[in-house]
């Protein structure tokens, strides 16, 4: 190829950060977009609690997931890891550091992400 061929180099890290007020408290995220994966990191307080990791499967329709981090008893995060991995087909590291004892702002937090992806799709 030519270097009049060449086009613009595609980037394989980009960063997309985004705020929301939900409920009393504004939330923060924090996106890592890489190649074939995306680091979340979700909070109000610069905090790193917990990480979770969840992947597409061929041998299941659900992703897998992990907790890496964090306490093992809270669900949340490997829980939108897994939507989030299933949405997009790709890896998705997530660092939820919200109360999970707060329901509805969970499902806030995840629309707001869903709402994000339907706005920025080239960001995820």
């Amino acid at each position: 190829m030519s270097a009049g061929e060449a086009g613009a180099a595609v980037p394989t890290l980009a960063i997309h950060n985004f705020s929301e007020k939900l409920g009393e408290q504004t939330v923060h995220f924090h996106l890592l977009r890489m190649q074939g994966s995306f680091f979340l990191w979700v909070g109000s307080t610069p905090t790193l609690s917990n990480l979770a990791v969840a992947m597409c499967s061929k041998f299941d329709s659900m992703p897998v997931s992990t907790l890496i981090l964090g306490d093992a008893s809270d669900t949340t995060p490997n829980s939108v890891a897994q939507r989030l991995a299933k949405k997009t087909g790709k890896q998705v590291f997530i660092s939820y550091n919200l109360p999970s004892s707060n329901a509805s702002l969970s499902l806030q937090v995840e629309n707001r992400i869903k709402q994000e992806m339907v706005t920025h799709p080239d960001k995820f």
